[in-house]
């Protein structure tokens, strides 16, 4: 998603205390970076921060990584999410969430295997329909074998794209780096699912008619060998 330079976002969140400055000091002891050490969840391309906001008031026994690779967009991200906090009257209670500016690309780079990630979320990710720009997706078949470097081995992928093509081709993908379908409808808002959190671009592509479709994956399990 393409945004106008925010000539104030490097400044807000230089002097934010959960704008993270240094991510790769972190590498390998985030659950250290949290006031409170809790289970540890990670959203990648987290926009606005709607997502990370929402999901932090509602689940204050988790703590959230909310990464982005657009130094602009986390400036909003920071307005979005104070200003979710300040509605739920918890303005000063800001402390299970964390906003990372990082190139999703090198992610194994501040997230290791140490870190114990145990459940990670893909909300309407870049499509790139073009072929020979599919590599750069967040549910290409390399990038699910990366996430697998730091996942716990029963941690959760949720996914959720309003584009049909992506999807798809993403169950592929999923099928091919070893994940197993746990959950899968290509109309979440009329399947039933009861813990979804409406993100911004959810509410917009909603509104145009377009159906949500959205998955839960996890890597799949091995049977344990029996004894003769």
């Amino acid at each position: 998603m393409r945004i106008r330079k925010k000539k104030w976002a490097e400044p807000e969140l230089s002097v934010c205390d959960f704008f993270v400055k240094d991510p790769e000091a972190h590498a390998g002891s985030w659950r250290h970076a949290f006031k409170k050490e809790q289970p540890l969840v990670l959203e990648i391309g987290c926009g606005k921060g709607g997502f990370a906001g929402q999901y932090a008031l509602q689940n204050p026994d988790k703590n959230i990584i909310a990464l982005d690779i657009k130094i602009d967009m986390l400036g909003v991200g920071r307005r979005t999410i104070v200003r979710l906090f300040e509605e739920a009257g918890k303005g000063d209670a800001i402390d299970n969430l964390l906003l990372v500016n990082y190139n999703v690309e090198q992610l194994d780079k501040i997230i290791l295997p140490e870190d114990k990630i145990e459940r990670l979320f893909i909300n309407f990710c870049n499509p790139w329909p073009r072929p020979k720009h599919k590599k750069r997706r967040l549910t290409y078949y390399k990038k699910l074998e990366m996430y697998k470097r730091f996942l716990q081995p029963e941690a959760e992928i949720r996914f959720k794209t309003d584009d049909d093509e992506l999807f798809e081709e993403s169950l592929e993908y999923f099928a091919q780096s070893g994940y197993e379908i746990l959950y899968l409808t290509r109309d979440l808002h009329a399947s039933g699912f009861a813990e979804n959190i409406e993100t911004e671009h959810e509410k917009m592509f909603t509104e145009e008619g377009k159906k949500i479709k959205f998955l839960i994956a996890r890597q799949k399990q091995t049977e344990p060998s029996q004894s003769d």
